[in-house]
């Protein structure tokens, strides 16, 4: 089997057992709160908000720092960094005496967080060109799959044994996928010579130079703070719209059917990105999650919200597969994991934002509110793919497809 296949069904089980074991703890981060002590309701509020952010914070301010190292020793050294260092941590969180401990080791989790997008870094700059879209559909399905499962196991978990246990198992977890990583995954990297040493900031103004990445990362940016600015307060319009009945079972339910479709969707849109071009998928994905988000501030009953949460997956299984496809083919030749660095940073700084924003807004217009917002901020998004992307995309895909044309004859 070619090398870039064997590593995408690895990195695909991979990815499902680390997304699985990490969302078997986010859920209950309040719940175990309480048990380390925090009862005051307005206390359990504040440490809540900055323990969920706080992993985050660390992972925006960090990523380029490993993105750099990425292209200096290769993206499965940054897989395996992470993974080993998430395993002990995650594992020294089962220890935690109080909000405090929890909260730095939250940090330092975020300090070497990066499993994820340094896999995606791998299959993107290991898979041949035209398969990209197709490979990075198909590794988000497994890390969609692992986000849907992981709360049920979780739940089911917590319930028999305690939430302490469940930090050590998700320890194990993420360390039997570090092992299978180090044995199993074969990288094809050589590192490019670098003629001079560059700062941060010096290699960001060259990433960014190349049009249109900069583009490409205020599209991710606002891609997360629409949506998770809206995911954690879900379960708010579940209870006005469920009448208080059942509100776990509904919201977990809209939660899992959108997770459902997107990981439905992603292959096959990966496949079109690859035939069509990853913009076309890009800014059509864009604009249908645009048009199912407007309708969901009218709902009046559950079954209508569920329907256009399935469609809103649907849509969502073909935007980070397709702007990853484009960051990795603008990408300047040497500097694709800086470049990716970069981009992880912002998705970063928009799910740190969006829960925040979020709240903000719910609290001065309503849930109904939030959703008019969040489709207001997608639409402008597409208006920035139409004219900051899509032209120079297109002309980047046309002379590509000229070349290989060119090749086979």
């Amino acid at each position: 089997m070619e090398n870039w296949r064997r590593n995408l069904r690895i990195l695909v089980v991979c990815q499902f057992l680390v997304l699985g074991s990490m969302t078997m703890i986010i859920p209950f981060l309040p719940l175990y709160l309480q048990e380390l002590g925090v009862t005051d309701p307005r206390q359990l509020s504040l440490w809540a908000g900055l323990i969920f952010g706080a992993n985050f914070l660390t992972a925006f301010l960090f990523s380029p720092f490993w993105g750099r190292l990425a292209d200096h020793h290769g993206r499965k050294m940054m897989i395996l960094r992470s993974g080993f260092g998430m395993a002990l941590v995650i594992s020294l969180t089962g220890f935690a005496t109080g909000p405090l401990s929890l909260l730095l080791l939250r940090l330092l989790n975020g300090v070497i967080s990066g499993f994820i997008p340094a896999s995606i870094g791998l299959v993107a700059t290991n898979t041949p060109k035209e398969k990209v879209g197709y490979a990075l559909g198909i590794l988000q399905s497994g890390a969609v799959a692992g986000g849907i499962c992981g709360p049920l196991i979780g739940g089911a978990m917590a319930q028999a044994f305690g939430f302490r246990m469940i930090f050590f198992v998700t320890g194990m977890c993420i360390l039997v996928a570090a092992f299978v990583v180090l044995k199993f995954v074969k990288e094809d990297f050589t590192a490019a010579p670098e003629k001079e040493k560059t700062s941060t900031r010096q290699d960001f103004a060259f990433v960014t130079s190349k049009k249109p990445v900069l583009s490409l990362y205020a599209v991710i940016f606002f891609i997360q703070l629409a949506i998770m600015g809206i995911n954690p307060l879900l379960s708010l319009y579940v209870d006005e719209l469920s009448g208080g009945v059942n509100v776990a079972f509904y919201a977990g339910l809209a939660i899992s059917v959108m997770g459902f479709a997107n990981m439905l969707a992603s292959p096959q849109l990966g496949k079109l990105s690859d035939k069509k071009g990853a913009h076309h998928v890009l800014i059509y994905s864009l604009l249908g999650l645009a048009i199912f988000t407007i309708p969901q501030a009218f709902v009046q009953e559950l079954w209508q919200l569920i329907v256009l949460r399935f469609f809103v997956g649907l849509c969502l299984g073909g935007l980070l597969p397709a702007a990853n496809s484009l960051i990795r083919i603008h990408a300047p030749e040497g500097m694709e994991s800086r470049t990716y660095g970069f981009s992880n940073s912002a998705m970063y700084l928009g799910t740190m934002i969006g829960p925040v924003l979020g709240g903000w807004i719910v609290a001065n217009m309503g849930i109904r509110g939030l959703f008019l917002t969040s489709s207001v901020v997608l639409l402008l998004n597409v208006a920035l793919v139409k004219f900051k992307i899509l032209p120079i995309a297109e002309q980047r895909f046309k002379r590509q497809h000229l070349q290989e044309k060119a090749a086979s004859h």
